[in-house]
């Protein structure tokens, strides 16, 4: 998972839950995590509640053991943060339900939850002032079902572990984000994103979801049978219920060539974004704004069609790159998916990482904001404009497409879409100064932010950028009235349910 453990006050477990009781000295920016008055008591669950345990011992780091052997849980003396380490988690319990039946009963019994995916968000999307349930416990699940064709997933698992699976027997998605180490629930629920003009976000594959609802029932709803409504029971921010399971369109497995172009000139591309754009299955462009240059043109070609010319000087003036390369300048591209042509199967091609290394730069904060394909080169022509600034305090920007879509929630509902995607240095108060230039920049366009990124636009201007957000309040109305799944973030950005 990608929620790591740092210093401090709270405590990760495998299946039971750690609440706080006693004092100590607070650390240093611990204010979202533990109370200034806490240490952690580690109580132990039975059928009849949780109550503290004389016969189970541990020091931090180790398993927790009875004096049988037998290994009940782990047990770390640690803060609890997001993969960036920006977001410390305010939680005060954290579960990981080993099936859907104590997942029920866990959340009936909860005041407040929220379910916690990998930990990729750099937003608070996923906090919450009561418990954090992470349902990686939950007994996985692949099934197709060729009729469909589609595949059922449990919410916990990754794309790194569905993926090669789908492969084996036959099988895809039309789509891949940028890393695999993410998982299916938390990308769908945030409209998560590869790139392709015709390739819609994660979430636009889910034709049915299942979930635990505020009351600990199991709730279906497909795309045939809940109408309009489930529309808006994709993308929903984890404020409906808690997934267990998704079922997914495929597609027949299919392979990839992946070619890079070095230094293709700014206004080649601004004067020709749509052919661009348009000239492979996949493609991202990758500029630092240091020069008016893209850096990077990544384009991920269907095996059976045309590769590019590449002779120099090359495609709109790029050269063709003579070896590997990695999106963030300087860093090794050992990391990256396999490039120079190489054919591939589409879960090798589509993510720019490698499942079994660090994904992107490692120390970084993100954003993201997505404006009607038409306005691209306005954007970029906007963002040009505070080039210095913006170059500054970033790693590298990335301007994906995405295609139209039909889910509420999402950055590219009802319009297609291009995507201006930055990675931030890790400098929280540098970048809040570059998120207000980027946002006052591109205000006239309309931006809509990506859910799990961070962002400063405030409730009046997403209350006008989502035709749908009065529907989605009166979803979360009907199936968590009394707020159970909501955090500061949801009641921020989409309002109370009250």
């Amino acid at each position: 998972m990608f929620f790591a453990l740092r210093p401090g006050y709270h405590q990760e477990y495998e299946g039971q839950r750690v609440l706080w009781k006693g004092t100590a000295e607070q650390g240093p920016d611990i204010g979202s995590g533990a109370p200034a008055d806490a240490t952690p008591e580690t109580r132990v669950y039975s059928r009849t509640g949780f109550s503290p345990s004389p016969e189970v011992t541990s020091e931090p780091g180790s398993s927790v053991q009875s004096r049988s052997g037998e290994v009940r849980r782990r047990i770390m003396k640690e803060v609890l943060t997001n993969w960036a380490g920006n977001v410390r988690f305010s939680a005060r319990e954290l579960h990981r339900p080993g099936s859907v039946p104590e997942l029920q009963r866990l959340v009936a019994g909860s005041p407040r939850a929220r379910a916690l995916g990998t930990g990729h968000a750099f937003s608070r999307i996923a906090d919450s002032p009561g418990a954090l349930i992470s349902v990686a416990g939950l007994p996985k699940i692949i099934e197709i079902d060729a009729g469909r064709p589609g595949v059922t997933v449990s919410a916990g698992l990754t794309y790194g572990e569905l993926a090669p699976e789908l492969h084996k027997r036959g099988y895809a998605l039309r789509n891949l984000a940028s890393l695999p180490h993410i998982s299916v629930a938390g990308a769908c629920a945030t409209a998560t994103h590869g790139s392709g003009n015709l390739l819609g976000n994660l979430a636009t594959a889910v034709n049915r979801v299942e979930m635990v609802t505020a009351e600990g029932d199991l709730l279906s709803l497909s795309r045939e049978d809940s109408g309009g409504e489930f529309g808006g029971a994709v993308v929903a921010l984890g404020s409906l219920g808690i997934l267990t399971s998704l079922c997914l369109d495929v597609v027949p497995a299919f392979d990839l060539r992946q070619h890079v172009y070095d230094d293709v000139p700014l206004d080649q591309v601004t004067a020709r974004l749509d052919e661009i754009f348009a000239s492979a299955y996949s493609v991202s462009l990758f500029t630092d704004w240091r020069r008016p240059v893209i850096r990077q043109v990544w384009l991920k070609i269907l095996a059976g069609e045309q590769d590019p010319p590449d002779a120099d000087p090359g495609w709109h003036g790029g050269a063709p790159a003579d070896g590997p390369r990695h999106p963030v300048p300087g860093l090794p591209p050992a990391a990256t998916t396999d490039q120079l042509g190489a054919r591939g199967p589409w879960h090798q091609r589509l993510p720019h990482f490698r499942l079994g290394f660090k994904p992107s730069a490692g120390s970084e904060l993100q954003s993201e904001y997505l404006l009607p394909r038409e306005l691209a080169r306005a954007a970029l022509e906007a963002i040009a404009q505070i080039s210095d600034s913006v170059a500054a305090v970033l790693q590298i920007c990335e301007i994906r497409t995405v295609a139209a879509d039909e889910l509420w929630l999402s950055p590219s509902y009802r319009q297609d879409t291009v995507g201006l995607h930055f990675t931030w240095v890790d400098d929280a108060r540098a970048v809040q100064g570059a998120l207000a230039m980027v946002e006052r920049q591109l205000a006239p366009l309309r931006p809509r932010p990506h859910w799990g990124k961070l962002f400063a636009i405030g409730p009046e201007t997403l209350d006008e950028c989502y035709d749908r957000l009065p529907d989605f309040r009166r979803l979360m109305r009907r199936y968590d009235p009394s707020g159970k799944f909501s955090n500061d973030f949801i009641d921020s950005c989409i309002g109370t349910v009250s």
